[in-house]
């Protein structure tokens, strides 16, 4: 029966079904990140139709500054509207793929249009920021 066990263990490790996730395929971990903001009542459909129409090279500065998976969820709360949203960063350097995405000409015409729509928390404004880093206390795979 031991044998068996360990026979069975060892196809498990090698086959690719078995092994643990990882990044789009890769060895190389990733890190997660979410944060959350208001939304300006009257901007809700402008938000929706700019990202329903996101400029392809603000994307690509996206996949540039190492960001996957990332998406941005809309919830109301006692009849006002929130952003939550949540990316990977697979990267090695992170402020330093932050400070390229800023410099960004694309981005920064970009953001001129979504900043306005959104309403930051308090302790983002007090940073100059528009989005409110969320603590992840729970994840599953």
């Amino acid at each position: 029966m031991k044998v068996f066990i360990i026979v069975l263990l060892a196809i498990c490790l090698f086959n690719t079904g078995c092994k643990p996730k990882t990044n789009m395929g890769t060895a190389k971990p990733f890190k997660r990140y979410a944060s959350i903001t208001g939304l300006n009542p009257d901007s809700v459909q402008v938000y929706k139709d700019l990202h329903a129409h996101t400029w392809p090279l603000v994307l690509k500065r996206i996949k540039e500054c190492n960001i996957r998976n990332y998406s941005i969820y809309l919830k109301q709360i006692d009849g006002k509207p929130y952003l939550f949203s949540y990316f990977e960063y697979v990267g090695d350097d992170f402020n330093a793929d932050m400070q390229k995405m800023a410099a960004d000409p694309n981005t920064q015409k970009w953001w001129k249009r979504t900043d306005p729509t959104q309403i930051p928390l308090p302790d983002a404004a007090a940073k100059g920021k528009v989005w409110s880093d969320m603590e992840e206390v729970f994840h599953t795979q």
